[in-house]
């Protein structure tokens, strides 16, 4: 499959906002995502054909850390390498910001998720109860950089 990973702008926020949810599975509303885009401590990017935004993700800048806010693949593409490459695309942004480490929050219950950030070096640090829609716990995950 081929498609482009490049920055985010208004123009890819404007043709997803609207199947958001049903679409990309996001746990964020598009006014949340919307304020993410003009944060300055924030990085976007968009996985793309010329006709289809296939997945996003994005990561916030923390003193000596960054955080991954989400990654989100369209649910008609997953199993295509999309989150992988966007995974790569954060890892690399990461770094150029000249981090310690990238850190994130998964679900326990997305086995998939877990196992993509294992075999990219991430390590479990521990566990928030109830993370998700106060029911499912989220699994604290790092990679550390030298």
């Amino acid at each position: 499959m081929n498609f482009v990973i490049v920055p985010m702008t208004s123009f890819h926020f404007d043709k997803i906002k609207e199947k958001l949810l049903e679409e990309y599975d996001s746990f964020w509303n598009p006014s949340v995502l919307e304020s993410e885009l003009s944060n300055p401590n924030s990085s976007y990017f968009v996985a793309t054909t010329n006709e289809t935004i296939l997945g996003f993700g994005g990561i916030w800048k923390a003193v000596d850390d960054c955080h991954i806010t989400d990654i989100v693949v369209k649910k008609d593409y997953r199993q295509n390498g999309i989150g992988s490459k966007l995974l790569e695309k954060l890892i690399q942004e990461a770094k150029q910001k000249n981090v310690k480490s990238l850190t994130l929050e998964v679900n326990a219950n997305n086995i998939p998720a877990k196992k993509l950030y294992e075999k990219y070096g991430f390590k479990t640090l521990g566990v928030r109860k109830k993370y998700y829609n106060n029911t499912d716990d989220a699994i604290i995950m790092t990679l550390y950089f030298n």
